[in-house]
């Protein structure tokens, strides 16, 4: 309320400025100048304002200094969140059927070899019912190859005949090979197998752990080798691929600290790794991959996310003010410094003048003891650097003394304050 109170009664001063030019008598002028003897000129340098000390303290300004902080350097990047492909899946049925029970839905966690489907197919009984018919004829082609082998060692058998044997016997053994891994294939185990109990239905199951990111058929749907019936992703390997270009490629090595957020949702921060850096520009571009790994908790965090990195770099002591002492006029940054060095002396004596006078009954018949004071600060052109825990490195482009009180806290103020007092000026 004192902030609108004084801005209103601001802009009334203002008003009344720019109306005086013709309507003031002799003695009027005569006054305005005496109080401009008396007082130092706010205009007389366009880069300084005034304020009295009631105004800053209505206003919540606060003064502070340019200090020596250690801060860390960083490089701003711009990526994607990625699943290495080896921790996605696409699962598919080698065997053509119907979809008899669906045991996942999206966002569903699934461990490794879990069933999430079965399929039914009468056609899956083929394989197994000639598997178990294919054993009694090898034992028959044993027993004859045996006995060709005999009756040609007697020299009583003729030699083609062994021959056809030991050719029957190993196709015999081929083709139960190669039945032996079609029954794996379907998940079937071949100790399971009896002429009583040959499977019809067969499991579909997870070959890896992770997320069910989709699900892509439905109960009864008719599925073969081109149909993916669902996707699964194993966020636990998440990985950033940032884009960084060639000038700040040097500045940037393995195991190096990420901070990132996402680009849509930039209210939670997370924390990453390089473990690679790229050795090619992709595309025609100058930027380089850069590669790191996901650490601590990945949750809200899905394959494809857009995402904006800060990549730390050393610390570095340096000149700093608090970030809220920058503001920025006409696209270049400034500070606001104390012109009077003991001007924030004046400032604690009055505010401990004024703690005193509240202490005592206040008397409304006696006018107020603390007396005015002025306090007049200049805008100083700055250069910003990096910004880390609240303060921004800064380069002062015009001297300073190294002592010198800056406004750390309302200084958006006093550059209205400045801009305002300067338009005004111009137009009267």
């Amino acid at each position: 309320m004192k902030k609108i109170l004084w801005f209103i009664t601001f802009a009334i001063t203002i008003a009344t400025q720019l109306s005086c030019g013709s309507g003031k008598d002799e003695t009027a002028a005569q006054a305005g100048e005496s109080e401009a003897q008396g007082r130092p000129d706010e205009h007389e340098n366009e880069n300084t304002t005034t304020l009295t000390i009631e105004q800053i303290r209505s206003i919540g300004i606060e003064m502070g200094s340019i200090e020596q902080k250690q801060l860390t350097a960083s490089v701003r990047a711009n990526g994607t969140l990625r699943v290495p492909n080896q921790n996605k899946a696409s699962i598919n049925s080698i065997y053509s059927g119907i979809i008899k029970s669906l045991l996942i839905q999206p966002g569903d966690v699934v461990k490794k070899g879990a069933v999430i489907a079965t399929i039914a197919n009468p056609d899956f009984m083929l394989a197994q019912e000639e598997y178990l018919a294919i054993q009694p004829k090898i034992i028959l082609a044993e027993q004859e190859y045996n006995r060709q082998k005999e009756l040609n060692e007697g020299n009583a058998g003729a030699l083609k005949n062994l021959q056809a044997a030991a050719s029957n016997l190993t196709a015999l053994n081929a083709r139960k090979a190669a039945l032996e891994q079609q029954i794996r294939l379907m998940g079937i185990g071949l100790s399971s197998l009896s002429n009583n109990k040959l499977v019809s239905v067969l499991s579909l199951r997870s070959p890896i752990s992770g997320i069910v990111s989709s699900v892509n058929v439905k109960m009864g749907a008719y599925v073969d080798l081109n149909t993916m019936v669902a996707e699964i992703v194993d966020n636990s390997q998440l990985h950033l691929d940032l884009f960084v270009y060639e000038k700040d490629l040097p500045k940037l090595k393995n195991n190096q600290s990420i901070h990132f957020t996402l680009t849509n949702n930039p209210g939670k921060e997370y924390d990453a790794e390089i473990y690679s850096l790229g050795s090619s520009f992709e595309g025609e571009s100058k930027a380089v991959s850069v590669h790191a790994r996901v650490k601590g908790d990945k949750t809200g965090l899905i394959d494809g996310m857009n995402i904006t990195a800060l990549i730390s770099l050393d610390r570095i002591t340096t000149p700093a003010a608090p970030s809220d002492a920058i503001v920025t006029y006409l696209g270049q940054d400034y500070i606001f410094v104390l012109t009077d060095p003991h001007g924030e002396k004046k400032y604690h004596d009055h505010e401990q003048e004024g703690a005193d006078h509240s202490k005592e009954p206040h008397d409304h018949t006696e006018k107020e003891k603390t007396p005015e004071t002025d306090l007049t600060f200049e805008k100083i052109p700055v250069a910003r650097g990096v910004s880390d825990v609240g303060y921004t490195q800064i380069t002062l482009l015009k001297e300073a003394p190294a002592d010198t009180k800056i406004v750390i806290k309302g200084a958006f103020f006093v550059l209205a304050k400045l801009t305002s007092a300067g338009e005004g000026e111009h137009a009267h």
